[in-house]
């Protein structure tokens, strides 16, 4: 056993004091702001000051909500683990047996002799401030242990008095939903079988009316990207927690003597406001050795532009058209592949269709690099239409449990890559698309949600192996192509989680590309991915998932702030269309250096019709930032516009950002390209008049320091 009784982390701002005196599991004294640099008597004093109580008709013993909360310790809430052997074990009691300690975190190991059972808890403090923790369960009986769930939890003090979450669905996702946090739980459960468009990307508690500036938070993130679970509770003790972990079906957690069970990692943000919450996140991806270096190249995809009507001289004639406005990778989407005429056959079938590519993909490809553009394909690997060859010879490839087929979504039902064929036949499919053609890029779809999701050749659930499967599936093509960029979409932005994001290279945030609907869907994707990370595309003047018509100004705005992209018929645009096209990719790529590295800032003005957001650069020189008028305002002046984030002391110039098309109404001082120099503070506190806007457009702010 360790002498260490009481530990502190620091980085980024944040200090996370952890009680690690034993006997039981370590519990969390503080996380939150930074409390400097603690001396060993100070931290005795602050477990000693911060020390339970007891509580009426309650436990003589009230002990703190370990990481893992136990049912044996007094926790009456939800327990970290839940299993049991064969009926018994059912509740543990694990005891303290090591704690060590690294630069950036620690790692405890505790054990239960009675139950049969061990846990190696890791706990990490990262160089930007986030609290990451997973749980390693080792059966040590000589019998079956059944997990049935292992959750993370950390405290959040009683001041957190609100929840923020997010919800959603199909061309809807990440919308947020505000309520009190009481007592009881307030649960998140993810049954689809990938995160889900509904899911919520981080569980939020914070003090009252906390909003983008203002008031503590404490988020978690669960980085799974299968079944899981985030959740909140308060519990009659005085005690509350937000925590998650993965959602197991029923068997999945089985483990024979000596099995391990792994969690997720479970990431935890503070910070005032949620900009610096979410500033966290993007540190820590940016930081990452995976993170894309290089400048992520406007992309053209051919979806919305030509769908399943893959003519060679079409397709040739569109990326001409890429070229000419400033692409630099074109994206061949569903359709290429055999039997493929539509939505309803030949997933799975992963080799090039004869029938339209005579001489294979080579001349598209050939075409395409011709032109300087990199070359990326569509696929959707975990899938299989019953109308394929592929479902014809391995029926029992498919998740089903029982005697029954799960019902079909999309025409179509999930591949169970658990089973080991399964696997090795994508794999090779992929592997030698990828080595026959120029392909620098894939984009990974993922169509529908898993129902019944078991494996026919053991009768068992089969989610949990699933999604490891589809971890392995892309780590080993990364490793066998290096260099090969991959895109998570799944019907738009239902896989976007740490762990997916752990080996792939974007997201796609929504297949809505209305600007509409895009500028709130971006607004809180970005609460946990920066903004290289989101694919954002240009679509055709009339959106086809709404039907609303829009300007291309509004439509290049809003894809400004992410990955940059086009998804439309350009090749039978106007001139004038791809010349002011052409303007607006070259105004990203401008832009882009600042806005896939700055920070996200975001304000809000009380009113569902206004939004503004930003990027500001990391040393306080240059922001640009977007006023978006995104519905009629009750009132003809809209007032001042607030700058968040600028350096207080600094002094800056405020321009309107010249852009491609229409000249936007004016404001009194930018009249003849005039601007307005004023500190950040006043900016921030003040700000400056920008014109009334009609719905569905925005102006653009450029911002820069002059002293």
């Amino acid at each position: 056993m360790s002498n260490i009784k009481v530990l502190q982390l620091r980085a980024g701002g944040v200090s996370l004091v952890l009680d690690c005196s034993g006997p039981a599991l370590p519990s969390v004294l503080h996380w939150g702001a930074d409390l400097g640099e603690l001396t060993e008597p100070a931290l005795l004093e602050l477990r000693r000051g911060a020390g339970a109580v007891q509580a009426g008709n309650g436990l003589d013993d009230n002990q703190p909500v370990a990481i893992i909360p136990e049912y044996s310790a007094g926790w009456f809430g939800l327990p970290g683990l839940s299993g049991h052997r064969d009926g018994k074990d059912f509740s543990a009691a694990f005891q303290l047996e090591s704690v060590a300690q690294a630069e950036n975190g620690v790692t405890v190991q505790a054990a239960d002799p009675v139950a049969g059972l061990k846990v190696a808890l890791h706990i990490e403090l990262t160089d930007s401030g986030l609290v990451r923790t997973k749980a390693d369960l080792t059966n040590t009986g000589d019998s079956a242990y059944t997990v049935d769930g292992l959750v993370l939890a950390l405290p959040v003090p009683t001041e957190a008095t609100e929840l923020l979450d997010m919800t959603g669905r199909h061309i809807g996702e990440r919308h947020p939903q505000r309520h009190a946090f009481t007592q009881g739980a307030h649960v998140r459960d993810n049954r689809r079988g990938r995160t889900g468009a509904d899911a919520t990307l981080l569980l939020i508690a914070g003090t009252r009316g906390f909003d983008f500036g203002t008031g503590e938070i404490w988020a978690v993130h669960t980085a799974w990207s299968g079944n899981h679970r985030s959740y909140a509770e308060r519990g009659m003790s005085g005690y509350a927690v937000i925590g998650g972990g993965e959602l197991l079906l029923p068997g999945e957690g089985r483990l024979e003597s000596e099995g391990t069970y792994s969690t997720p990692w479970i990431y935890g943000s503070y910070g005032v406001g949620l900009d610096a919450v979410s500033a966290r996140f993007h540190q820590y991806l940016r930081a990452r050795a995976t993170h894309p270096t290089t400048d992520r190249p406007v992309v053209l995809n051919t979806w919305e532009a030509v769908y399943f009507d893959l003519d060679l001289d079409k397709l040739k004639a569109l990326a001409d058209a890429a070229a000419e406005v400033g692409a630099e990778r074109f994206v061949l989407d569903d359709g290429w592949f055999r039997g493929r005429r539509d939505d309803h056959a030949g997933l799975g079938d992963w080799y090039v269709d004869e029938g339209i590519w005579p001489k294979g993909l080579h001349p598209l490809v050939d075409h395409v690099t011709g032109l300087g553009l990199q070359f990326g394909l569509w696929v959707e690997p975990e899938m299989v239409n019953p109308d394929s060859d592929l479902a014809r010879e391995h029926p029992e490839w498919i998740l089903a449990t029982g005697d029954r087929m799960p019902p079909t979504a999309r025409h179509q039902q999930g591949l169970n890559l658990g089973i080991p064929a399964a696997y090795d036949y994508i794999l090779e499919r992929l592997d030698s698309l990828l080595t026959e053609y120029d392909i620098s890029y894939l984009k990974w779809d993922h169509n529908r949600d898993f129902v019944d999701g078991g494996n026919q050749l053991t009768g068992t659930a089969g989610i949990h192996e699933q999604t490891l499967a589809l971890y392995r599936l892309i780590d080993e093509l990364k490793k066998r192509h290096p260099g090969l960029e991959i895109e998570s979409c799944s019907s738009g932005g239902a896989r976007v989680d740490l762990a997916v994001l752990e080996r792939t290279d974007r997201v796609w945030g929504s297949d809505s590309n209305d600007a509409l609907e895009r500028q709130k869907i971006q607004r809180y994707t970005q609460l946990l991915l920066p903004p290289e990370l989101i694919g954002c595309h240009v679509g055709p003047p009339k959106a086809h998932t709404t039907g609303r018509t829009q300007s291309l100004a509004f439509r290049a705005t809003t894809a400004l702030f992410g990955h940059f992209g086009i998804e439309w018929d350009i090749s039978a645009a106007s001139p004038e269309e791809r010349q002011e096209l052409a303007g607006w990719v070259a105004l990203h790529k401008e832009l882009r250096p600042l806005l896939h590295t700055g920070r996200v800032v975001r304000a809000d003005r009380g009113s569902e019709d206004f939004l503004l957001h930003g990027v500001v650069a990391q040393d306080g020189s240059r922001a640009v930032y977007s006023a978006v008028q995104l519905t009629q305002s009750i009132t003809s002046d809209l007032g001042r516009v607030r700058l968040p984030g600028l350096d207080p002391r600094r002094t800056y110039r405020v321009a309107r950002t010249a852009t491609p098309g229409p000249e936007p109404r004016t404001a009194p001082w930018w009249v003849d390209g005039g601007q307005v120099e004023l500190n950040g503070a006043t900016l921030a506190a003040v700000g400056v008049q920008v014109p009334a806007q009609w719905p569905e457009n925005a102006i653009l702010l450029d911002v820069t320091a002059v002293d």
